[in-house]
């Protein structure tokens, strides 16, 4: 395997190792002597064109890989994933096993990134929310960019522990209890969503078996309550009505903030998707926002869950509110939502 490429599964066996994933991890390591150039899959991973971190490129292959387990698919490597405990050299066997049997679909797979609609980044933005009805005092017209399956636009359906603060929906099916480094956040004031509209490149439509899988499968295998809180987020779905649309992020942007609406706060948001826009892409955002911003009207809001760089072992979820458009940090959390660290 080519260095750059080894060296990217490393780095994202490291990432795994932190969040809690060892499965995902021993995969990834294992991955680099696995693969050869006789299968598609592994000689499209070997020459991958572009920037395997940016492009999430371990990440794509353990997806659909973990899909063929989902799916039923492929006994022999069911027999080797969680629950079920196999050596390392079992489960390299059956991995390379399962690539040769599987070539096709898996090489297909590649041409996607990750869409892994983590719930639990919910838990990291829904504090961000609160603060933008308390120092607007209105309604929120939410827009996500880069929604997945748009499922964090229904964060307000959720309930939520931070310590010994509660928030939200006692009987909701989905409940999130990050550790909480520090104080609490403020979790006071009321919270009124009056629109809830999502894009992504390529939306996943939950109501469809073979879009429920694709985003299942990105959940990483050994990872039992994140798989849980996700499948009790898709039938949360059914039950409440939000917009998706297939669109380009700059594109919605644009036509969102051509919609705004003036007794209501157009509130864009985000989590751990910005490496994945284009460069053009983010900056027409970025531009759009803070044009609109400095013209006056009604506020706009922008929270986002991102690192300030992708070697950053930790994300930021930062607000910028216009019309000062001042930028504020709110707090330091997990990617996957597990901690988070309020600032304010």
């Amino acid at each position: 395997m080519t260095t750059h490429i080894s060296a990217h599964f490393e780095k994202q066996a490291l990432a795994c190792d932190r969040m809690g994933s060892p499965f995902t991890a021993q995969l990834c390591r294992l991955l680099p002597d696995t693969l050869d150039r006789e299968t598609a899959t592994g000689a499209r991973v070997l020459g991958w064109p572009g920037e395997a971190g940016e492009d999430a490129l371990a990440l794509r292959l353990c997806g659909g890989l973990h899909a063929l387990v989902l799916a039923g698919e492929d006994a022999a490597l069911a027999g080797v994933y969680p629950p079920n405990a196999a050596s390392p050299e079992a489960l390299r066997k059956a991995v390379s096993a399962a690539i040769a049997r599987h070539d096709e679909r898996l090489c297909a797979n590649l041409d996607s990134p990750p869409q892994t609609n983590e719930i639990g980044r919910s838990a990291m933005l829904m504090p961000g929310f609160l603060q933008i009805a308390r120092e607007t005092g209105r309604s929120l017209d939410l827009y996500e960019i880069g929604s997945s399956a748009g499922l964090n636009l229904l964060f307000d359906r959720f309930h939520y522990r931070y310590g010994d603060s509660v928030w939200g929906n006692a009987d909701s099916p989905v409940r999130l209890a990050p550790e909480t480094r520090g104080a609490a956040p403020d979790l006071s004031g009321a919270l009124d969503i009056a629109t809830r509209q999502g894009s992504d490149i390529a939306p996943i439509d939950v109501s469809r078996d073979d879009q429920r899988l694709r985003l299942t499968s990105y959940v990483w295998a050994d990872q039992e309550v994140r798989l849980s809180r996700l499948r009790a987020a898709m039938e949360l779905a059914n039950e409440t009505p939000f917009a998706l649309e297939k669109a380009d992020a700059a594109d919605f942007v644009d036509a969102a903030l051509a919609a705004r609406r003036p007794d209501r706060v157009t509130v864009f948001f985000h989590s751990i998707m910005w490496q994945y826009l284009r460069h053009e892409t983010r900056a027409r955002i970025e531009t759009a926002l803070g044009t609109a911003g400095r013209a006056g009207g009604p506020p706009i809001a922008w929270l986002r869950m991102e690192p300030s760089d992708t070697n950053e072992p930790f994300a930021l979820v930062s607000l910028t509110l216009w019309p000062t458009g001042e930028r504020r940090d709110l707090a330091r959390c997990d990617f996957h939502g597990r901690w988070i660290e309020w600032l304010l």
